[in-house]
């Protein structure tokens, strides 16, 4: 992923209001991000615990995504794959809710998907951060068919907020939701 600048991730934001997208925070921290080995930049809100925010690029244009959680701990720790990089985690797979684009998220239609809680998806995929035992399944895909699968998985997800007049999921590994 290209390194990208603060007006270019509040530019890019597609369901959210440009005032929300003006007044979200944006990590202090970007020309320390990894770039080369990020897929998509995710973050924490810090002033608000429960809002997330994924950045990417597709078909050559920077779009981003604010995202929601419930924050609830889960009442046990049971292991969860990532819908996106199919790293699984004791506890650190959260379901994250995102409004659609345009009027139907101003209608309350949104998309979620299971994610890994601390949005390290392409570093756990690289082998850069460790999910602990078993976080990743053998398998006998290259690091490249991965990587590919993960932005595949993360196209879709996008392509689902996007949408325009769908209800349903168009890839397996997002599902639909109404609020």
């Amino acid at each position: 992923m290209k390194p990208l600048t603060e007006q270019e991730i509040r530019a890019a934001f597609v369901n959210c209001t440009k005032g929300e997208a003006k007044r979200l925070s944006v990590p202090r921290d970007l020309a320390e991000r990894p770039w080369d080995d990020l897929d998509f930049l995710g973050w924490w809100d810090p002033k608000a615990p429960e809002r997330a925010y994924l950045v990417t690029e597709l078909d050559g244009r920077t779009v981003a995504l604010a995202l929601r959680t419930s924050g609830a701990a889960p009442s046990q720790a049971r292991r969860s794959m990532c819908s996106l990089c199919l790293t699984t985690h004791t506890g650190g797979v959260s379901l994250m809710v995102a409004p659609k684009a345009g009027k139907a998220g101003q209608q309350g239609n949104t998309v979620g998907a299971y994610i890994c809680g601390d949005l390290a998806c392409s570093l756990y995929v690289r082998g850069k951060k460790n999910a602990g035992p078993d976080g990743r399944l053998h398998e006998s895909l290259t690091l490249e068919e991965k990587i590919q699968r993960t932005v595949a998985n993360l196209a879709a997800f996008f392509a689902n907020v996007t949408a325009v007049g769908s209800t349903g999921a168009s890839a397996s590994a997002t599902s639909t939701a109404t609020a």
